[in-house]
C-alpha cells in the first residue's frame, strides 16, 4: 500500500495533541475556508503537528492524525478580527518519512505520512510499574483537588486503571498523559514514542516526576501560607501595640482631668484591662486552687486544667473556655472552705430562742412548720456540740499504740446533719416563698431562690456539658456560688410546674438526685464534672398542688400543707404586716390612717374571700391609696402641713382628727384618719360575696357540700335537685366527671332502696320516681364552667334527693362532705382542713364529716375555728340524715318482719 498523504495543521506552542485527546483552538478565516473545502473533498482527517519552540530546530518528524470534530463560525461574520473555533480529536500517531520544514503561512500543505505499528503487548513488569505510578499520581491529584466533583472524577479514573488489561495499557497511558499537566518536552518525547514498551516506560517516568512535583508544591504552598499568615498577624498586632502606646503617651502628657471613669485619664479607671490586672486575676485563681484540699477531686481537676491553661496561648478561644471553667470551679463552696455556721453561734444558749422569735416575728401561726424547723435546729446544735466534744477528747488523749514511722491518722470530718427536704403545699398567697426567707434568717444562713416554673430543659438543673458553645453550670451550682457557703437555704419555687419529659430531657428526673438525702452528697453537675456535696443544704420546695408532681420526687420530700388562714389569722396578719407595709409604701404615717377591726374583718369576709392574703393586701392597698389621695388634697387646700403628725388628736368618739389652719371661709376642717366599715363600699365598690350570703336559704332539694378548688382553696358548693315529668331517669349536669356521676347514681339507688323507711313511699319495693307520678330527677352543681370530680359529694347528693322526695329542708348553715357506699357506710375523704376553713369563711356553723376524718379535724384545724363551728362525725348514712335534717324530722319507719303465708 502506498504512503498516504494528509494536510498538515500547525498547533500553536505549547499545544500538543495526543491520541484519545481533544483540543480546541482559534484559527483565522483563511484557514477556516481551507478546512471547509477539505470537509467537502475528503473524510475530514488532517495531521496536527506541534509548533517547535522558537529556540529549537524548525523541523518536525512526529505528529497526530486528528479528525475534525467541530468548526464554529463567529457570531459576527462581518468582523475580520473575530476568529473561528476548531475542535480536533486525536486518532493515531503519525511519522513523516522525511522531516518537514515549518511553513507558517495560512495554508494546509499536504505531506506523506507513515502510521507506526501499534501492535504488541508490553511486559507484565512494565504494566505493573505503570499502574503503580499512575495510581500514586491519581491519589495525589484527588487529595489536592478542592472541588468534590473533580475529586470523584480522579477516583473513578483510578478505579479504571486498577482493572485495565495489558492490551489496553498503552491506550490508558495516552489518556492519562493528555489529562495531567506536564512539561512540554516530556509530552513531546512521549508523542515520539511509537513502541508500546517505550511508551509505557516514558509514561511511568512522567507520572513519578509529576507526583513528586505535586507533593513538593503542596508543601511549599502550605509553608508559604503559614508564614504569610503569621507575618501578617504579627504586623497587625505590632501596629495595634504602637497605636496604644502612642495614645497612652498622649494621655500621660496631657493635664489630668477631674474625676474618674470614661473620658478621663484612663489609668485611673477600674475598667482598664491592663496586663497587671490580668496577672492579678491569674494569681488569685492560682491561690484558690492551692487552697483546695490536698488529694481532693476538685484540686486534681483544678491542677490539670491550670496546666492546660498555661500551655495554651492567651489569645486563643480555648484559653478563655478553660479560664471560665477554673473560675467556676474555684468559686464553688467546697467543704475545705469552712463556710458552715460557726460553733460559737450554735453553742449560744439563746440560739433556739432567737430562731423561734425570728419565725414568730415574720409569720403568724404556722405552728406545724415552725415545730419541724425547731426540731432541725435543735439537732444541728446538739450534733455540733457533740462533735466538738469528741474532737477535744481526741486531742487531749492521743493514741499510744502507734509505732515509729507510722503515718498518723487524720481526724475524721463530721458530716453534719442532713438537711431536710421540705415541700410546702398550699394555695397562692399563703406565705410559702416568704417562709423560706424567714427560715434562712432564723438559721443565719444565706438564702437563694430558684424558680422552676416552666423549666423544660434538664441542663438548667444539671448544667451543660463543656463540649457545647457557651456552656455553663446549672442553677444549683449558680445558687451555691451566689450563697458562698455549702449550707445555704435554697428555695425551689413552683416545683409542680416544672416541665415533663421531652427531647430536652426530664427536669423532674434531674431533681431526684438533688432532693435525695442519700444521693445528694455527690451531686454531679455536667459542667463542673466534679461531685458536689449538697447534704448540708436545706432545700425547701413550694407547690400549689401535688397532683402534677411525679411520685418518685414526691417520695423524697416531707409534705407540709399550708391550707390557708382563718379570719382571726388574717386579722393578725393584716394589722401586723399588711397595713403597716401599705402605709409606708404610700407615703403615710400610722397617725394619718387607721382601719378598725370591723373594717378589716369586713374587707376579709366580703371582698377577699380566699385561702391566702394577696387579695387582702391589694384591698388594703386600695384603701390606703384612697386615703392618701384625700390627705394630699386636704394638704393642698391649706388645711395642714406636710409634717402633720404632731397635730393629730382624738375626738370624743375616739377617732383621730387632724387640726389644720382655717380655710377661706374661716371654718377649720379636721382630718378624719379612721376608716369605718360603712365607708368601704365607696372605696372598694360593691362587696363581691354579700349577694351570695343573702341568697343562701333553706329550700327543698338544695343542700351545701364542701369542695376543694384546683388551687387548693376550700369552699362550699350548692347541690341542687328538682323533679319534673319524665320516665323515671336521673339527669346530672354541671361539668361532672365519671366518679361524681357514679356517686349520684349510688345516692339515688340508696334512696330508692330505703324509700319506705324514709316515709317517701307507702310500700316496700315501690319506685318513688314512678309512683304516684312518673318523674325525672335533675341534679345540678352550679359553676358549670369548672370541672368537678371526686367521691366526696355522696352525702350531699343523698340529702338533696331525700329533701326533694320527702319535702324536708336542710338548714342553710349546714354543709357536708363524705363518700358513701351501697351498704350505707360513710367513708373518709381528703382535704378536710381546706374544706373546713372554706366553710368557716362562708359562715357555715355546722359541718357533717365522716367519722374517720375526726383525727384530721383535731390535728389540722385551729382551735379558734373548732370553737366557732359544730362538727357531726357520722359512720352511716342514717346518722348523716339525722344530723342534716334534725332528730325526728324525717319520721323513720321501724323495721317490721313480714311473714308471707304459704297456705
Amino acid at each position: 500500500m502506498g504512503s498516504p498523504k494528509l494536510p498538515v495543521l500547525l498547533l500553536p506552542h505549547p499545544l500538543i495533541l495526543l491520541p484519545t485527546a481533544r483540543v480546541t483552538l482559534p484559527i483565522s478565516r483563511s484557514l477556516a475556508d481551507a478546512i471547509l473545502s477539505l470537509l467537502d473533498d475528503s473524510d475530514a482527517v488532517l495531521a496536527a503537528i506541534p509548533l517547535p519552540a522558537p529556540d529549537s530546530p524548525s523541523e518536525v518528524t512526529y505528529g497526530t492524525a486528528a479528525r475534525i470534530a467541530r468548526l464554529v463560525r463567529p457570531r459576527n461574520q462581518s468582523s475580520p478580527t473575530q476568529p473561528y473555533l476548531l475542535s480536533l480529536h486525536g486518532i493515531q500517531r503519525i511519522r513523516f518519512p522525511t522531516p518537514i520544514q515549518i511553513d507558517r503561512s495560512e495554508t494546509l500543505p499536504v505531506h506523506n505520512v507513515v502510521y507506526p505499528s501499534s501492535e504488541g503487548i508490553p511486559s507484565r513488569d512494565t504494566v505493573e510499574a505503570f499502574k503503580h505510578a499512575a495510581l500514586l499520581l491519581l491519589d495525589r491529584l484527588a487529595k489536592d483537588s478542592p472541588q468534590p466533583q473533580r475529586k470523584d472524577d480522579w477516583l473513578r479514573v483510578a478505579a479504571i486503571v486498577e482493572d485495565i488489561s495489558e492490551q489496553r495499557a498503552a491506550w490508558m497511558a495516552d489518556v492519562l498523559v493528555a489529562a495531567v499537566s506536564s512539561q512540554y518536552p516530556d509530552k513531546l518525547a512521549f508523542l515520539a514514542a511509537t513502541d508500546v514498551e517505550d511508551r509505557l516506560r516514558r509514561a511511568t517516568e512522567l507520572f513519578i516526576k509529576q507526583s513528586s512535583i505535586q507533593e513538593v508544591s503542596k508543601k511549599i504552598a502550605s509553608a508559604v501560607d503559614e508564614s504569610f499568615s503569621r507575618q501578617q498577624k504579627e504586623y497587625f498586632l505590632r501596629q495595634q501595640l504602637a497605636a496604644i502606646q502612642r495614645e497612652l503617651q498622649s494621655l500621660q502628657s496631657s493635664p489630668a482631668s477631674v474625676g474618674t471613669g470614661f473620658g478621663t485619664g484612663g489609668a485611673t479607671s477600674e475598667l482598664d484591662d491592663d496586663d497587671q490586672a490580668d496577672a492579678d486575676d491569674l494569681a488569685d485563681l492560682r491561690r484558690k486552687i492551692e487552697a483546695l484540699d490536698v488529694g481532693s477531686e476538685e484540686r486534681k481537676v483544678g491542677i490539670r486544667e491550670w496546666r492546660r491553661l498555661k500551655r495554651i496561648p492567651q489569645g486563643s478561644v480555648e484559653n478563655g473556655v478553660i479560664r471560665s471553667y477554673l473560675e467556676w470551679l474555684t468559686s464553688v463552696p467546697w467543704p475545705s472552705n469552712q463556710t458552715t455556721t460557726p460553733l460559737d453561734v450554735l453553742k449560744d444558749h439563746s440560739f433556739l430562742t432567737r430562731a423561734r422569735a425570728q419565725l414568730d416575728a415574720d409569720h403568724y401561726g404556722l405552728g406545724q412548720i415552725k415545730r419541724r424547723l425547731m426540731e432541725y435546729l435543735a439537732i444541728v446544735r446538739l450534733r455540733a456540740i457533740a462533735d466538738a466534744a469528741q474532737t477535744q477528747a481526741q486531742g487531749n488523749n492521743p493514741s499510744t499504740d502507734t509505732f515509729p514511722g507510722a503515718t498518723p491518722t487524720p481526724p475524721t470530718k463530721s458530716k453534719g446533719v442532713k438537711g431536710p427536704i421540705l415541700l410546702f403545699v398550699g394555695p397562692p398567697g399563703t406565705g410559702k416563698t416568704s417562709l423560706g426567707q424567714s427560715i434562712a434568717k432564723a438559721l443565719g444562713r444565706p438564702f437563694q431562690r430558684i424558680s422552676l416554673g416552666g423549666v423544660r430543659d434538664e441542663a438548667e438543673i444539671r448544667g451543660h456539658r463543656r463540649t457545647y458553645v457557651a456552656s455553663g453550670p446549672g442553677s444549683i451550682v449558680q445558687a451555691l456560688r451566689k450563697a458562698g457557703r455549702n449550707d445555704p437555704v435554697i428555695l425551689l419555687d413552683e416545683v409542680d410546674k416544672v416541665g415533663h419529659s421531652n427531647f430536652h430531657g426530664d427536669p423532674a428526673a434531674a431533681l431526684l438526685e438533688v432532693l435525695d438525702p442519700e444521693q445528694n452528697h455527690s451531686f454531679n453537675d455536667h459542667y463542673i464534672n466534679v461531685p458536689i456535696d449538697l447534704s448540708q443544704v436545706l432545700f425547701i420546695c413550694t407547690s400549689n398542688t401535688i397532683d402534677t408532681i411525679s411520685a418518685p420526687l414526691l417520695d423524697r420530700c416531707e409534705v407540709v400543707e399550708l391550707s390557708g388562714y382563718t379570719y382571726d389569722e388574717k386579722m393578725h396578719i393584716a394589722k401586723r404586716f399588711l397595713l403597716p407595709k401599705q402605709i409606708c409604701a404610700n407615703g403615710l404615717s400610722d397617725s394619718q390612717l387607721t382601719l378598725t377591726d370591723d373594717a378589716l374583718l369586713h374587707v376579709a369576709t366580703m371582698y377577699t374571700r380566699e385561702a391566702g392574703v394577696r387579695s387582702l393586701e391589694r384591698a388594703i392597698g386600695a384603701v390606703v391609696r384612697f386615703k392618701a389621695v384625700e390627705w394630699a388634697e386636704w394638704l393642698d387646700k391649706g388645711n395642714g402641713t406636710m409634717g402633720g403628725e404632731g397635730n393629730a388628736k382624738q375626738n370624743e368618739n375616739g377617732n383621730e382628727k387632724q387640726d389644720g389652719n382655717a380655710n377661706e371661709n374661716g371654718v377649720r376642717k379636721e382630718w378624719r384618719a379612721t376608716v369605718e366599715p360603712h365607708e368601704l363600699e365607696k372605696i372598694l365598690g360593691i362587696p363581691r360575696w354579700d349577694g351570695e350570703e343573702r341568697d343562701r336559704e333553706e329550700k327543698r332539694g338544695v343542700v351545701y357540700g364542701l369542695v376543694v378548688t384546683g388551687m387548693g382553696e376550700g369552699g362550699i358548693l350548692p347541690v341542687e335537685s328538682t323533679a319534673l315529668p319524665g320516665t323515671g331517669r336521673l339527669k346530672l349536669t354541671g361539668s361532672l366527671g365519671d366518679v361524681i356521676k357514679e356517686s349520684g347514681e349510688i345516692a339515688l339507688s340508696w334512696v330508692k332502696t330505703h324509700a319506705f323507711e324514709l316515709g317517701i313511699t307507702a310500700g316496700r319495693g315501690v319506685d318513688p320516681l314512678k309512683v304516684p307520678d312518673v318523674i325525672d330527677v335533675h341534679l345540678h352543681l352550679p359553676a358549670g364552667a369548672q370541672k368537678k370530680d371526686g367521691p366526696s359529694a355522696g352525702i350531699a347528693m343523698i340529702c338533696a334527693f331525700v329533701s326533694l322526695l320527702s319535702g324536708a329542708c336542710v338548714p342553710k348553715d349546714i354543709a357536708m362532705t363524705g363518700e358513701i357506699t351501697l351498704r350505707g357506710r360513710v367513708t373518709p375523704v381528703g382535704g378536710i382542713r381546706m374544706k373546713v376553713l372554706g366553710a368557716h369563711r362562708a359562715q357555715i356553723r355546722k359541718v357533717i364529716l365522716p367519722w374517720a376524718n375526726r383525727k384530721d379535724v383535731e390535728h389540722d384545724v385551729a382551735l379558734e375555728v373548732r370553737r366557732e363551728m359544730q362538727f357531726f362525725f357520722v359512720r352511716t348514712i342514717d346518722e348523716a340524715l339525722e344530723a342534716a335534717f334534725g332528730r325526728g324530722a324525717l319520721g323513720w319507719r321501724k323495721e317490721t318482719v313480714l311473714l308471707e303465708s304459704r297456705l
